[in-house]
């Protein structure tokens, strides 16, 4: 009898098109065994109906995800006990403090953003065609945004930024560097948090409440936390799909031509974008916690399941013509982009209007903006958390 041989997951590293194997996976066996890099086994949900029910259901939890002899999807790169950061600043009664900071509503950030992506248009026009719009735009415009919000020095912001690149690999080994990276900005905000020239923005609010005896139970460690996964994750999301979607909406010159005729029209292309969106590169992973059936499968507790976001946004059962963009879809919010849950992002308004914000400045400043290159020609960055190519070169 011959053993069955796994698929392997991720299936592809390119953030521009949709592997076949999703619609023949969501179409046959919308749950089905797979196998992770670090050679765990695991259940892959990729319809709408599955991926909603395990992100709903808290028996499947993030957090023990990261317990002591998991099967794992990848390797940690940051301490165990930070997988279940919002957990942690909820229960330390933070999470208020938290969400009032992250608002894109706070006075004057839109403002900030836009002048910042005009000045980094600006540039690159001066500098003349072609332009890498990942390194020199969208990134650059996600850095400054979150030391805005952070309230840290901007310039501080490329040294923060230069982290990522090992923070969110995705490897099968644990890897050296990232310690001392987490180590690092750990140190840098717990310096922040003494500094009293910092007021302003999250860390300005952290640094009061640190001080206020009914938050003496919380430690420095966690308070300092709260700044580098914020900049880290924020940065990591909003940069990564500014990216991929203006891909999205280069190949697509029509759409581009009618956003840029009518900005309006801008909130309902990138929530499309979103929803078509391939910048996150793995399954989502969660823990089953006890026996819990999902569609034809009885997950067993302790097993690890993926949910596969394109899965769900592709879903034709939800999303009829899914690979269209489609400005009146009736539901134009449901898809998982942010998750669904107890753990869906906290930072979806702000990475809603950093999009919004960059795509009109774009279309403002470079209407015909287009590929420098072939589409194939994009190299896209592996083993990573995020679906990014290493550069995008325009033209416009």
């Amino acid at each position: 009898m011959t053993a069955t041989v796994l698929l392997e997951v991720p299936f592809s590293a390119r953030g521009d098109r949709i592997p076949d194997a999703v619609a023949e996976l969501r179409t046959r066996e919308p749950i089905r065994k797979v196998r992770t890099i670090t050679g765990a086994e695991a259940w892959l949900v990729s319809s709408y109906a599955l991926c909603t029910q395990v992100l709903e259901d808290r028996r499947f939890s993030m957090k023990e995800t990261a317990a002591a002899g998991a099967p794992r999807l990848n390797a940690l790169t940051v301490p165990p006990e930070v997988v279940n950061n919002m957990g942690n600043i909820a229960d330390a009664g933070l999470r208020k403090a938290v969400m009032k900071a992250i608002t894109p509503k706070a006075p004057g950030l839109e403002q900030f953003l836009r002048d910042t992506a005009n000045s980094l248009l600006d540039n690159l026009i001066t500098e003349g065609a072609p332009a890498d719009l990942r390194n020199d735009f969208a990134d650059p415009l996600a850095t400054a945004l979150h030391c805005k919000v952070l309230g840290i020095p901007q310039e501080d912001g490329p040294k923060l930024f230069r982290s990522l690149s090992i923070a969110f690999m995705s490897s099968a080994d644990p890897i050296p560097a990232a310690k001392i990276n987490w180590d690092r900005d750990i140190e840098y905000m717990a310096g922040i948090l003494e500094n009293p020239n910092i007021t302003t923005g999250l860390m300005g609010e952290l640094g009061r409440l640190r001080k206020d005896p009914a938050y003496s139970h919380v430690s420095d460690e966690l308070f300092a936390t709260i700044g580098v996964t914020f900049f880290g994750a924020g940065v990591i999301s909003t940069g990564s799909f500014l990216t991929t979607a203006l891909i999205s909406l280069i190949q697509r010159p029509q759409l581009r031509n009618l956003l840029h005729e009518k900005p309006e029209l801008i909130p309902a292309g990138v929530e499309e974008l979103l929803r078509i969106n391939l910048s996150f590169a793995d399954g989502l992973p969660r823990l089953a916690t006890a026996d819990i059936q999902v569609g034809d499968v009885l997950v067993r507790k302790g097993e690890l399941v993926l949910v596969l976001l394109e899965g769900a946004n592709f879903d034709p059962e939800h999303f009829p013509n899914p690979g269209s963009i489609e400005l009146d879809r009736p539901n134009p919010t449901s898809h998982l982009a942010f998750g669904r849950g107890q753990h869906f992002c906290p930072g979806s308004a702000l990475g809603r209007r950093h999009a919004q914000i960059g795509i009109e400045a774009l279309l403002k400043k470079m209407p015909d903006v287009d590929l420098a290159v072939p589409i194939d020609q994009l190299v896209w960055r592996t083993r990573f958390q995020r679906r990014i190519p290493e550069r995008l070169p325009v033209l416009w």
